[in-house]
Parts: C-alpha cells; sequence; structure tokens
C-alpha cells in the first residue's frame, strides 16, 4: 500500500500511521526479487500476449490449458492470481431468454439414441449438429456445424443467409468426407424442419449415419452443440458488428479452423499422452 502511494504522500507519514518501521520498509523496497517473483513477471508477460491473441475473451481455465499445451508447470490457481492482478479477465456468459417453437414431428424409428450421454471413447462415433445465427448489417447468416463428441472437433460446417436442408446437408457431407473409418456414426440433432426432411434423412441413410433425435422441449438433449454455439458467441460472435455476411463468414472461418479446432487436436494429444503414460508398465509393477 505504501509503495503504491508514495507519489501522493509522504513514506514518513505512512509508516507512522501504519506503524510501520521506515528503514524496514525501504529495505524491503530495495530488495532483489526472489526466482519466484522474476518467473512470475516472464510468466505474466506471456500471459498478456496470449490474452491479447485471444482478443481478450479467454479467463484463466483456457489460459492456464493454453500455457499447459506451451510446456509450462503453473497451476490454475497462480494463471487466476496473476491474471486478477494484471485487471485480465475473460468474457462472461450472457443468458439470454429463449421461446421455443413448435417441435417437429420425429420420422418412423427415429428415437434418441445419446440420452444426453455426450462422452465418446473412440472419434467418429457420436456426432451432434445444429444451427445458430449470426446477425449482420446485412441481415442475418445461418452457421450449421457438425461436432465430434471425442474430440469436440467441428468436423463439418456450412454457412447460408437461408437456414434450408441444403446447408444442413452439405455441413453433413463435409464430416462425411473428412470421416476415415467406414463403422456406423450416431448423429443427433433437434427436431427442426431441416432435420426430419427427406432430403437430410435420405443423406444419412445413404452413408452410413443412424440418425438421433432430442426429445419434444428438452433443449438439454443437445447441449454438447448448444454450449459451443454458446462459446463460438461469448469468445468471438459477441464482441463483432458485422457489416457484411462475407465478412461474418470470414470471422467464423477463422474461429472455426484457425482458433477452436487446433485447440482441440492439442487437447486429444495431451489426452493420448496421459492415457500412455497411465498404460506403460512402472519400475514397481513392471
Amino acid at each position: 500500500m505504501i509503495a503504491h502511494c508514495r507519489s501522493d504522500y509522504p513514506v514518513r507519514m505512512m509508516c507512522r500511521c501504519l506503524e510501520v518501521s521506515t528503514s524496514g520498509f525501504y529495505a524491503w523496497a530495495c530488495r532483489v526479487p526472489g526466482a519466484r517473483a522474476r518467473d512470475n513477471v516472464r510468466l505474466l508477460d506471456r500471459i498478456r500476449e496470449i490474452h491479447e491473441d485471444s482478443l481478450g475473451v479467454i479467463g484463466a481455465p483456457r489460459m492456464h490449458e493454453d500455457l499447459t499445451d506451451e510446456g509450462e508447470r503453473v497451476s490454475l490457481n497462480r494463471v487466476a492470481r496473476l491474471m486478477a492482478r494484471a485487471g485480465l479477465q475473460g468474457w462472461p456468459r450472457r443468458r439470454r431468454r429463449r421461446f421455443g417453437g413448435k417441435p417437429g414431428i420425429r420420422p418412423a424409428g427415429v428415437t434418441n439414441l445419446l440420452e444426453r450421454d455426450f462422452s465418446a471413447n473412440e472419434p467418429e462415433t457420436k456426432w451432434v449438429t445444429d444451427i445458430t445465427e449470426i446477425v449482420t448489417l446485412e441481415g442475418k447468416l445461418y452457421l450449421c456445424v457438425v461436432l465430434d463428441l471425442f474430440s469436440k472437433l467441428v468436423v463439418g460446417w456450412s454457412m447460408h443467409h437461408r437456414q434450408d436442408r441444403h446447408m444442413v446437408v452439405r455441413a453433413v457431407q463435409m464430416a462425411v468426407w473428412q470421416r476415415a473409418g467406414g463403422s456406423e456414426t450416431i448423429l443427433h440433432s433437434d427436431r427442426g424442419g431441416q432435420f426430419i426432411s427427406g432430403t437430410y434423412q435420405k443423406f444419412l441413410g445413404g452413408n452410413a449415419l443412424v440418425c438421433s433425435m432430442s426429445a419434444v422441449g428438452h433443449c438439454a438433449d443437445n447441449a454438447a452443440c448448444e454450449g459451443f454455439f454458446g462459446m463460438l458467441k461469448r469468445e468471438r460472435v459477441n464482441h463483432r458488428q458485422y457489416r457484411t455476411r462475407d465478412e461474418a463468414r470470414a470471422d467464423l472461418f477463422d474461429y472455426l479452423e484457425r482458433f477452436h479446432n487446433p485447440r482441440m487436436r492439442r487437447r486429444v494429444v495431451r489426452q493420448d499422452r496421459k492415457f500412455l503414460a497411465l498404460t506403460q508398465p512402472s519400475v514397481e509393477t513392471g
């Protein structure tokens, strides 16, 4: 406190009011920073760089993840403490009211195969898809994504100024083209008109995709995709005012392919390393 206010008040007066030795304060102020303090300065410089590169949207948990990917051995509490001291913080979630429309009728034989189990032990076994709207000064732009529940990678996406069945099929088609295996994959969605259309259902049947749909009035049945859209808008869209749809398309592409997917790939690599470390025999067990 004395160090912060010494330009406004005499040091001797502040030491006397706080019952602190004047010589003790000067000895403290002139001390050589320790190794921990020097490392905090270095770490804070890197935190500021990452925070600026993310346009100021990531908080302590995501910052800790990025630093760990770079090989830093630092705890989450330490990262949070340094960010708080520097006045750095992420953008909080924005709560919005939702107004539900009339749900569509599920095609015959289609059920909710996920049952809110958004975990996957292997890639290309469970996908989720949904549509969100992006507001621009030119009009609305719709984004459809296909998310792999194992890696959280966006394996397919498409954008259009109309949210029709063709836009959805293009997103799923992109995911199918990137699929390495030929086994069946569960593709979960809500009951939007695009997903219950004959064109969409026919495409799924011809590409080893098993349709799964949410129950009526249960948006949590597709919480994984809703959560991704919330993160997208919190980290990128809510901080922009797009003049044209093309400007929005370029920025969304940058987020999907240069920000989100590379982060998820690093996360998968880190999880693989942890799994290998657990499965390798130790010296004690042989």
